[in-house]
């Protein structure tokens, strides 16, 4: 088994993920719409050469859940609440909400200095924000647009061995801004299914994981596995795009 990352080996980590574990949507939504807490996903979609989306939803997908078990969103060693905490706690007793947008050039960069994590996979990068009020944006984030995130199809090939899958509902059709939400609420609610030494190795390979799309036939084997607890099942909400209740992504470790 690989060691830890230094950013995940410290003894908070299993308290960070105890959050995680114990699930979300303890309290209802405020009576002010720009008061409801939600998540940004920055997406780096260049014109010239977009990312593979397979790549950019893994992207997206690692940079939620490294942000949901870094140091910041916990107690320091003096018990001291991280600087991300009451951000983060606030947003993880709610209901996860995410809301992706895409940058390029100087507003991709202008993201990198709002609080957040980035990651890179095979070029493809994705930044996600610390939660807060959707009525209350850094600037540079409210400029940003959440539509045109629409790539061109990819085929990625075969899942490497040992690698979680986060297994998207392809009959759904959905955006590639509203799939990276969902595999970002996918990987959160798989490391929370996880226990702590598992979740530790995860975090070990850089939460390295695998984006693909199911059709009908697989999903439909995928659903049953879920219900008899071999798969960690996303239903969302409802506010965009697909239906309140769909399932729209389930994830697989194998």
């Amino acid at each position: 088994m690989p060691e830890p990352h230094p950013v995940f080996a410290d003894p908070g980590f299993e308290t960070r993920h105890g959050v995680l574990a114990r699930g979300y949507g303890h309290r209802e939504d405020p009576d002010d719409p720009s008061a409801v807490l939600a998540m940004p996903l920055v997406l780096h979609i260049p014109k010239a050469e977009p990312p593979a989306p397979s790549a950019l939803l893994e992207a997206a997908a690692v940079a939620t859940v490294a942000l949901c078990l870094d140091p910041r969103v916990g107690a320091g060693e003096d018990g001291a609440a991280g600087e991300w905490q009451d951000a983060f706690l606030a947003w993880n007793d709610a209901r996860i909400r995410k809301v992706s947008r895409r940058a390029r050039g100087a507003h991709w960069r202008a993201a990198q200095d709002v609080d957040g994590v980035t990651v890179d996979r095979d070029g493809a990068q994705a930044r996600a924000l610390v939660p807060g009020p959707v009525g209350r944006l850094d600037p540079r984030i409210a400029r940003l647009q959440i539509g045109g995130t629409d790539l061109p199809h990819d085929d990625p090939g075969d899942v490497p061995d040992g690698v979680p899958v986060l297994w998207l509902n392809a009959a759904l059709g959905m955006t590639v801004g509203k799939a990276a939400a969902q595999v970002g609420h996918a990987s959160m609610l798989l490391a929370g299914a996880l226990d702590v030494d598992s979740a530790r190795a995860w975090a070990a390979t850089g939460f390295r994981c695998a984006v693909r799309d199911a059709d009908r036939d697989r999903w439909a084997e995928l659903v049953v596995g879920a219900a008899e607890g071999t798969g960690v099942p996303v239903r969302d909400a409802g506010f965009t795009e697909v239906e309140p209740g769909s399932m729209t992504v389930i994830a697989t470790v194998s």
